[in-house]
């Protein structure tokens, strides 16, 4: 996203983490409530003896929930400090549909550690299987709290879950597994397959960029490994990534490109840089601009996320959450962005190697991600379940880790415009800074409001068949694949 900053950051959080699924800023006004509310977790939920907890975060919005027995809407929170409940595209829905608005931290991450140090020992019990077992427990938590709450006994409300990114994936993943206590799934942007060498990712770049503008960032690319080995230094320097060893460093740069393409804004990349080369300008000095201007500023990336001595630290602090997703990544779904064999935008040194000297220097032996296993548990892009909505954008890198065919069970819709990037349904176009209630004025096309239909559509339907005969019900065959 660039591997991370991907998938992986605003959505649930409003902050950012790079080199992930992470998303950019939020402003204090884009939450609808950051009033923390604590509940006890159990750290092991497979073992039958280990009895300890921890602390869990947590937030709530009732102020659009006046039915005791209206649906409760779970957004899940992802790679990074959930800070509280964001204002986005669910906002629009709870009015609509009356409903509460929940949402829980993920495990280790922001205030919910189990733990006060993060040392590759105590991470053992990070992973998207216990995470989902956090969401499922607290579903039947927060229910009882609800009850007593409002004064009412044995009332089981419709829950719908939400997610973008790998919290996308969660909430296909929580549908999967734990039907009865949902009634539906919106999937967005869900990274439900875990990929060792996602070469993909770099190709939809090329796609999205268009041939003018991927050939000049290719051009950079080229000229940046050449000023590497004659003055590695005053190249960084250009950057201010001095501290960043080579390898990280080209990451960083590949991750600052992508960014504009994920988040559907890729005219501010493509624009100076085409003018830059049609002028003669120097297309790093240009390239430099955009990075410091655009990404470290009004995106807020920061360059730290990608020095591997900053992940060693095991002292819990804000940025603990780069440490956490990389272990996730080089234990569970990989998502390695390396450089396709040819015609990549990316340097070539970006490759498998890069990342597995990555895990192993950050983490110690014995680290790997074991992308087979977590593909067999969940289905990857075969996911056997249902009521399950897919949306994609169809400029981000990300799609080629979701889900792609539609069926009767999981409707699939891919959002095509020229800034549909990752998430958009949710958050509208660009998403830096965050539209408030997912505000889709900017999108270049009305393809983002068909499909934010179609989802209203799939909500109302499932939602009434949960309230007449339970979560676990398939719908008829009407409503099907769009692409918008």
């Amino acid at each position: 996203m660039g591997l991370l900053l991907l998938l992986l950051l605003f959505f649930f959080g409003g902050f950012i983490e790079s080199r992930t699924l992470h998303f950019p800023h939020g402003a204090e006004t884009s939450y609808l409530t950051r009033e923390e509310h604590w509940f006890d977790q159990t750290i092991d939920h497979f073992s039958p003896t280990d009895r300890r907890q921890f602390r869990q975060r947590y937030y709530e919005f009732l102020d659009y929930h006046q039915d005791s027995n209206g649906p409760v809407f779970l957004k899940i929170c992802g790679e990074s400090s959930c800070n509280g409940i964001s204002n986005d595209y669910i906002t629009v829905l709870a009015k609509k549909f009356g409903a509460a608005v929940v949402s829980l931290e993920h495990r280790y991450y922001g205030k919910s550690s189990p733990f006060k140090s993060l040392a590759t020992e105590n991470l053992k019990y990070l992973s998207s299987k216990q995470a989902l077992f956090d969401l499922a427990i607290f579903r039947q938590y927060y229910q009882d709290t609800m009850n007593a709450k409002l004064n009412v006994s044995k009332v089981d409300n419709p829950w719908f879950v939400f997610g973008v990114s790998y919290s996308g994936a969660m909430s296909a993943w929580f549908r999967l597994k734990f039907p009865h206590l949902t009634c539906g799934s919106l999937a967005s942007s869900a990274v439900v397959l875990a990929v060792y060498n996602f070469t993909d990712f770099d190709k939809q770049i090329g796609v999205s960029a268009g041939e003018d503008c991927k050939a000049v960032l290719q051009e950079i690319t080229k000229l940046v490994e050449e000023q590497l080995s004659s003055d590695g230094a005053s190249v960084k320097q250009l950057f201010g990534a001095t501290m960043l060893n080579d390898g990280d460093f080209l990451y960083f740069l590949a991750d600052a490109a992508v960014i504009a393409f994920q988040y559907g804004n890729p005219d501010v990349l493509c624009s100076p840089l085409l003018d830059a080369k049609k002028n003669g300008d120097n297309l790093v000095d240009a390239y430099a601009r955009y990075v410091k201007d655009y990404y470290l500023g009004t995106f807020g990336a920061s360059i730290q996320t990608y020095d591997q001595q900053h992940l060693k630290k095991t002292a819990l602090s804000e940025d603990s959450g780069d440490r956490l997703w990389w272990y996730q990544v080089c234990t569970e779904v990989a998502y390695f962005q390396v450089a396709p064999a040819n015609d990549s935008i990316r340097s070539s040194k970006v490759d498998t190697r890069y990342h597995l000297d990555l895990c192993k220097n950050v983490f110690g032996e014995g680290i790997y991600p074991d992308v087979d296993v977590t593909n067999i548990y969940y289905g990857g892009t075969k996911i056997a379940g249902s009521r399950i909505i897919f949306t994609n954008g169809s400029q981000d890198p990300w799609r080629h880790a979701s889900v792609q065919t539609s069926s009767k069970d999981m409707p699939l819709y891919i959002i095509k415009c020229h800034n549909c990037g990752h998430g958009s349904d949710m958050r509208g176009c660009p998403q830096a800074p965050l539209n408030l209630e997912g505000n889709a004025e900017k999108c270049t096309s009305d393809a983002v409001q068909k499909v934010r239909q179609q989802i209203i559509n799939h909500i109302d339907l499932w939602l009434s068949q949960c309230q007449d005969t339970g979560p676990d019900v398939d719908e008829p065959d009407w409503l099907g694949r769009m692409v918008m």
